[in-house]
């Protein structure tokens, strides 16, 4: 766990995370980085088909698919969580997609188990981004309780 940590906070290196975090800003900085468009797309039902995310990459652009009838909280995190597959450079073949129909998208691609290196890397990554945004404690007593794990 401590290697897949290290790895995942190597790969978040130069990556601004906005404080306080505003996932329209973070999807800005991803699509600075890329240097192409970033389009989020709810697709209402697609954890009850498949996934709860999902992430195709085309020439064109990046698209992030999320169900958003869950919790605000946990839809950011899904979301998170394909912004990490997309930084990480995980790929998912984008021929598998043509048209991009929401209906389609919700049949494709179970990454309903963290199982694969992929996915476990992708969830410490969304933890990791979400983590960073968590402000500061403001004194040194502060900063030595956060770091034995108690709030200031």
């Amino acid at each position: 766990m401590e290697n897949l940590r290290r790895r995942c906070e190597r790969r978040l290196r130069g990556v601004r995370i906005p404080q306080p975090f505003d996932l329209d800003a973070f999807c800005r900085e991803v699509e600075s980085r890329r240097g192409r468009p970033l389009l989020r797309r709810a697709v209402p039902g697609l954890s009850s088909h498949a996934p709860c995310g999902l992430w195709v990459g085309t020439p064109e652009a990046d698209h992030v698919f999320y169900d958003p009838g869950t919790s605000p909280l946990h839809a950011e995190h899904i979301v998170l969580h394909e912004l990490a597959h997309i930084l990480s450079g995980h790929g998912i073949d984008a021929a598998l997609f043509p048209d991009l129909d929401p209906a389609t998208v919700t049949r494709m691609m179970a990454r309903v188990a963290y199982t694969t290196v992929q996915e476990r890397e992708a969830e410490m990554m969304a933890s990791l981004i979400r983590g960073r945004s968590a402000r500061p404690p403001r004194t040194t007593l502060g900063r030595v309780a956060h770091a034995f794990g108690f709030t200031e």
